[in-house]
C-alpha cells in the first residue's frame, strides 16, 4: 500500500499528528470528483486523537502551531490498538470486497464515523493495521455540482427470473447502467448481450428495460433497497421464469392515462395535443412525469366512494423526515386546492432562482415536425404531481421516487439515505416552490431606506410593497408574514427599525428543568482554603448563569470575579472564558473549579501552578523515583511585567499559605474534619498580622528559593528549573511545576487540593427532576424578548461606523393565513448535540395572537391547528411522523410513512411535536352569518331520508361533545 516502507517506522505522537494534518491540508487543496476517502470509527479515531494531541474536539479544529492550546496535552491517552471499524459495519452483511461492505444506515457523521482522505488512511493503516477498509468516493451532485463523499452505496436486490433467487448488489449511485450490467453479468456468469435488467420497484416491471449506457443509476431513478429484475435470453430467443412461463423480450407499451400536468393537455399514448415534455436523452425531467413506476397508472385509481388525502408515503430509506414534511404540506388546504387545479400559467419560466437544470434552461427546438420545450419550475411540477397522486390514490401508499430524485438534484444536502431535519426540508420546499411560482418575471432593484423616525405603518407598508415587487407567489400569499425588528446601539443609542418578511417562526423552548452542579472555589490570592459549593440552575443555562449562582453561594464581593475551569489529569484542561457557553457541555463526571480573584487583576499575567511529587518504591531507590502530577492546580494573577524566579517563589508561598500545617509533624493534622481545620487552628492562622507576613516575604527574597520550581509549556513536554535570578519572558499565561519535596510536605498539607468532587454524583437518594410542561405562549414570549446579539452576529452601526453588540427586539406586525411554528428542540455546541423533549402545550382550536400584534389592521388573529410534524427519539436515530386534519371531514389522521390511521384530537398533543401548522379562522361578515342562519333553518324543516337524519343527529351529538369538552378543558 505504501511506496516507501520506511514511512511505517514508529513515530512520536507529535510527529503522527503533524503528518496527518499535513496530509489533510494537502488533500483539501485538490477536491475533485473521484477522490477516495475512508470511513473510520469515531470511537477509534477519538482515542487516536487523545493519544496524539489530547484534545476532545476534532483534530480538524486544532491549529497545531498555535501558542494558545490550553491543556490539549492533558488528555493524552495510551497508544490505541489496531483500527477497529466493526461498530460501523452492518452485522451479518458484507463480503471480502471493501467496496461491498455495508455500513449501518443509522450512522451520523461526526458522532459515529469520520472520513479521512486516502493518504491519511494509508498512513494510519501503516502505523496501526486493523480495519476493515471502507473506501468511498467523492461525487458531484445537484445542478451546482456540490462535492460530497458517498458514504452509503446504493443497495439493489437482484431477482433472477430463472429461479427467483435474490442477490444483493452495491454500487455507487453515480455508477452507470453499463457498470450495473457488467457487475450483474459477471456475478451470474452470463453474456451481456443476453441479459436484460428491469426496474422492478414494488414488484412492478418498468415499461422498458434499462439501457446499456452511461446514464447513472441516480438518473435512472433507482432507489435504495429496491428490486431489479434480471431476464436472460435463451437460444430460442425466449427467457423462461422459474415456473416455465414464457417471458418474451418485447417492449411493453406505456400505460394510457388521462393524466394532466398542472392542468395542461391530457396525455394520450405519450403525446400531448399542444406541447409535450422533453423525454429525449439528456432531459432532467422527462422521467418524472412520464414514468408511472410509482405503482400507479393514473390519478384515477381511487375506489369509488373513497375520500382523498388518506394515502401514505413509502419510506425509501430514512425518508421519514421527507414524508412527514410532505404530508403537512399536501394537507394545507390552500396548497391542495391550488395544485389540484390548473397552475401551468403560474410556472415562472424566466426565474434564474427557480428549480431547473441550467444546462437545459430555456431550450426550444424542433424534433421532426413537433415543437419541444424544456420546462423550468421542476420542483413545483414534481410537488404538484405528487400531491395529485396522494389526493387521488385512495388509501394506497405512494412511493415518492420521482420527487426524491428532483429533491436530490436541486438540494444535494437531502440526497442519499441519511436522516435529515423535516423543518429544514420544509424551509427549502417553501422557498423553492415560491421561486418556481413567482409571478414576478424580472425582479427590480430596490434600495432599502432607513425608517428615519417615520411612523411604523408607513415604513411597514413601504417594506412590504418593496418585498412584493420582487416576490409575489402563492407561497407569499399563504405563508409569509412580517415582523418588526428593532436594533439599538449600546454606545450611541442609535435605533434602527426594519420590517422583514418571514415564512415561519422558530421558537425557543424555555426549559424548566434544573440541574445541580458542584464546583470547588479556590482563592487566587491565597486568603482561604478551597471549598466546594453545590448550586442549582436551569439545565440548559450558560456559564454566566453558573457564575451568578456561585457568586451568591460563596458570598462574592462586588469587586471580585470568578474564573471557571475544567481540571483533567491534575491540569487545567480548558478555561470557560465565554460566558455564553452552554453548561450542557459540562458532563456530570468532570471536575470543575472556580478561581476567586480581584477584578483589578483580571487583565494581568495568569500564573498556573501544577503540583508534582516523587512516588517512591523499593526499586525506585535503585533506578530513581518517578514524578507524577497530583491534586488540583492553583491559579493566581501577577501584576509585574518583568518577573524573576523570586517573584514566582513568593506567589507560590502566598497560595500555599492556607495549607500551612500548625505543627511541623504531619501527625498533628489528625484533627481535620470534613476538609476544615479545627477552630484553634483557625485562631492561630488568623493571629498572623500584616507585619509578620511582610517580614516573611522579605526573608524569602533575601535567601534561596523555598520551593523546587520548573517552567514548563502547555504539554509539560519540557521543564526548565527556575532559579532566584531567573528572568521569565513576559506572556499572558505562565505554567510552573511545583515539586512537593519531603520538606514541603512537612510544612503544608496537600489533602485540601486532592480528591476534587465531580460536578454531579448520581446516588440512590437523588430524586429525578420531573420535567414540567411549557405553553406555546411562553415559547412565543421568549422569541419576542429583547436580547443582545451574539459576538459572532455583531451589527454595523451607521452612526458609530463600527460593529456593535446591539440589543435586538422582535415584534409581530403582520401574520399570514397559514402560520408555521418551528419548536427549536435541537441545540448544537462545539462539544455536544442535544434534543429537548419538553412537552409544549399548544392550543388546537382558537389560538388567539391578538395581544402579540403591534399593528391593528382589522384582520383576525385567531388560528386553528391542522397539521403537526413529529420527531421521536434522539439525534441520529429518531423517527418522523405527521398528524394532519382533513378539513372537510373535521377528523385527524396519523401519517406514519405508509401507514395511515385515524387518531382522536386529544391524542395529537405529545412531546414529539416539532413543527406546528395553524390556519387563520376567517371572521364572518353579518351577511354571511345571516346566510348560514337561514341555511340552518331550512335544513331543520326540509324533509330528508331516515339515513340522512341519523347522520345529521350523529354530527350534532359529536359537535356538542367536542364543544363541551373544549369548554370544560
Amino acid at each position: 500500500m505504501m511506496e516507501n516502507g520506511g514511512s511505517c517506522l514508529p513515530c512520536t505522537p507529535d510527529e503522527e499528528r503533524q503528518i496527518v494534518q499535513d496530509l489533510k491540508n494537502q488533500s483539501d487543496l485538490d477536491l475533485k470528483e473521484g477522490n477516495l476517502y475512508f470511513l473510520i470509527s469515531t470511537r477509534w479515531y477519538r482515542s487516536w486523537e487523545r493519544y496524539v494531541c489530547g484534545d476532545e474536539p476534532s483534530i480538524d479544529n486544532i491549529s497545531f502551531d498555535s501558542p494558545h492550546m490550553n491543556g490539549v496535552s492533558s488528555k493524552r491517552a495510551e497508544r490505541p490498538g489496531p483500527i477497529d471499524n466493526s461498530d460501523i459495519i452492518q452485522n451479518g452483511n458484507g463480503s471480502s470486497e471493501g467496496d461491498d461492505l455495508e455500513v449501518r444506515r443509522n450512522l451520523e457523521e461526526g458522532q459515529d464515523y469520520v472520513l479521512v482522505p486516502q493518504q491519511v488512511w494509508e498512513k494510519l493503516f501503516c502505523w496501526y493495521k486493523g480495519g476493515p477498509a471502507l473506501p468511498r468516493k467523492m461525487i458531484s451532485e445537484g445542478i451546482v455540482n456540490e462535492k460530497r463523499v458517498e458514504v452509503f452505496l446504493l443497495c439493489l436486490k437482484l431477482i433472477d427470473s430463472r429461479d427467483n433467487s435474490q442477490t444483493v448488489i452495491r454500487l455507487s449511485k453515480k455508477a452507470s447502467t453499463r457498470q450495473l450490467y457488467e457487475k450483474v453479468c459477471k456475478l451470474r456468469g452470463i453474456e451481456q448481450e443476453k441479459a436484460r435488467i428491469w426496474d422492478y420497484f414494488n414488484k412492478q416491471r418498468s415499461t422498458s428495460p434499462l439501457d446499456v449506457s452511461d446514464q447513472t443509476l441516480d438518473d435512472a431513478m433507482l432507489q435504495m433497497d429496491q428490486d431489479i429484475l434480471l431476464e436472460v435470453q435463451v437460444d430460442n430467443g425466449i427467457s423462461m421464469d422459474s415456473t416455465g412461463n414464457d417471458l418474451a423480450l418485447v417492449p411493453i407499451e406505456p400505460s394510457r392515462s388521462s393524466l394532466t400536468i398542472a392542468g395542461g393537455p391530457a396525455l394520450s399514448n405519450g403525446h400531448t395535443t399542444g406541447y409535450r415534455f422533453n423525454q429525449y436523452p439528456g432531459s432532467s425531467f422527462g422521467s418524472t412525469f412520464m414514468d408511472m413506476d410509482d405503482g400507479y397508472d393514473s390519478y384515477n385509481t381511487a375506489k369509488k366512494g373513497e375520500k382523498g388525502g388518506l394515502a401514505g408515503l413509502q419510506n425509501l430509506g430514512n425518508t421519514c423526515f421527507m414524508n412527514s414534511a410532505l404530508q403537512c404540506l399536501v394537507h394545507t388546504p390552500d396548497l391542495a386546492q391550488y395544485f389540484l387545479g390548473d397552475y401551468s400559467d403560474e410556472i415562472n419560466t424566466e426565474n434564474p432562482l427557480g428549480m431547473h437544470d441550467n444546462s437545459l434552461a430555456s431550450q426550444q427546438f424542433y424534433i421532426g415536425s413537433e415543437f419541444v420545450v424544456t420546462i423550468q419550475g421542476e420542483l413545483a411540477l414534481a410537488f404538484g404531481d405528487l400531491l395529485r397522486k396522494l389526493w387521488s390514490s385512495g388509501r394506497a401508499a405512494v412511493a415518492p421516487r420521482a420527487f426524491k430524485g428532483k429533491l436530490a438534484r436541486f438540494a444535494p444536502q437531502f440526497s442519499g439515505y441519511n436522516q435529515h431535519d423535516s423543518q429544514e426540508l420544509l424551509a427549502f420546499l417553501l422557498d423553492g416552490l415560491h421561486e418556481d411560482l413567482n409571478r414576478v418575471k424580472q425582479k427590480p432593484y430596490i434600495e432599502m431606506k432607513d425608517s428615519g423616525g417615520r411612523p411604523d405603518e408607513e415604513v411597514a407598508n413601504e417594506c412590504w410593497k418593496n418585498h412584493k415587487a420582487r416576490n409575489d407567489s402563492l407561497i407569499v400569499d399563504v405563508f409569509q408574514g412580517q415582523y418588526k425588528s428593532t436594533l439599538v446601539c449600546p454606545v450611541c443609542s442609535k435605533v434602527s427599525i426594519t420590517f422583514d418578511p418571514f415564512m415561519y417562526l422558530t421558537l425557543p423552548l424555555p426549559s424548566t428543568v434544573t440541574r445541580t452542579m458542584t464546583v470547588t472555589v479556590f482563592y487566587a490570592n491565597g486568603s482561604g482554603l478551597p471549598m466546594p459549593f453545590t448550586v442549582t440552575l436551569m439545565k440548559h443555562g450558560c456559564c454566566k448563569d453558573l457564575i451568578l449562582a456561585l457568586s451568591t453561594a460563596c458570598c462574592l464581593k462586588i469587586d471580585e470575579g470568578l474564573l471557571l475551569a475544567e481540571v483533567y489529569n491534575h491540569q487545567i484542561f480548558r478555561f470557560f472564558e465565554n460566558p455564553a457557553e452552554l453548561i450542557s457541555s459540562i458532563k456530570d463526571d468532570e471536575h470543575i473549579v472556580a478561581y476567586r480573584f480581584d477584578r483589578k487583576q483580571g487583565g494581568k499575567i495568569k500564573l498556573e501552578i501544577v503540583n508534582r511529587w516523587q512516588e517512591k518504591s523499593a526499586s525506585d531507590y535503585l533506578k530513581g523515583s518517578e514524578r507524577k502530577l497530583f491534586g488540583a492546580p492553583l491559579v493566581t494573577y501577577l501584576e509585574e511585567e518583568h518577573l524573576s524566579g523570586a517573584d514566582i517563589d513568593i506567589a507560590v508561598s502566598k497560595l500555599l499559605s492556607p495549607l500551612r500545617r500548625t505543627y511541623s509533624s504531619a501527625k498533628a493534622h489528625g484533627g481535620k474534619e470534613n476538609g476544615f481545620l479545627p477552630e484553634v487552628i483557625d485562631e492561630l492562622s488568623n493571629s498572623h498580622n500584616e507585619s509578620v507576613e511582610t517580614a516573611e516575604l522579605e526573608d524569602l527574597c533575601s535567601r534561596e528559593l523555598s520551593f523546587q520550581l520548573s517552567l514548563t509549556d502547555e504539554r509539560i513536554s519540557s521543564c526548565k528549573p527556575i532559579q532566584k535570578d531567573s528572568i521569565l519572558k513576559p506572556g499572558k499565561h505562565i505554567k510552573v511545576l511545583l515539586d512537593w519535596t519531603d520538606e514541603v510536605h512537612e510544612l503544608y498539607d496537600p489533602s485540601y487540593i486532592k480528591d476534587l468532587p465531580v460536578v454531579h454524583k448520581t446516588g440512590f437518594t437523588v430524586k429525578k427532576t420531573r420535567q414540567e410542561a411549557i405553553s406555546l405562549f411562553s415559547c412565543l414570549d421568549a422569541f419576542l424578548t429583547e436580547e443582545p446579539l451574539g459576538p459572532d452576529d455583531m451589527w454595523y452601526c451607521p452612526q458609530c461606523k463600527e460593529h456593535r453588540q446591539a440589543t435586538k427586539k422582535l415584534d409581530l406586525w403582520m401574520l399570514p393565513d397559514v402560520l408555521v411554528f418551528h419548536l427549536k428542540r435541537f441545540s448544537y455546541s462545539r462539544y455536544l448535540k442535544n434534543k429537548l423533549d419538553t412537552f409544549v402545550n399548544f392550543p388546537i382550536l382558537n389560538l388567539d395572537l391578538s395581544k402579540y400584534m403591534k399593528s391593528k389592521d382589522g384582520e383576525s388573529y385567531v388560528y386553528d391547528l391542522f397539521a403537526i410534524s413529529n420527531h421521536y427519539g434522539g439525534l441520529g436515530g429518531g423517527h418522523y411522523t405527521a398528524y394532519a386534519k382533513l378539513i372537510d371531514e373535521n377528523r385527524w389522521y396519523h401519517f406514519d410513512d405508509s401507514h395511515v390511521s385515524p387518531v382522536s384530537e386529544g391524542d395529537i398533543k405529545t412531546s414529539a411535536a416539532y413543527v406546528l401548522f395553524y390556519r387563520r379562522v376567517k371572521s364572518k361578515t353579518k351577511a354571511e352569518m345571516a346566510e348560514t342562519s337561514q341555511a340552518k333553518d331550512v335544513s331543520i324543516f326540509t324533509p330528508s331520508p331516515p339515513e340522512a337524519r341519523v347522520e345529521e343527529l350523529v354530527l350534532i351529538i359529536n359537535g356538542w361533545l367536542v364543544n363541551n369538552y373544549v369548554n370544560l378543558a
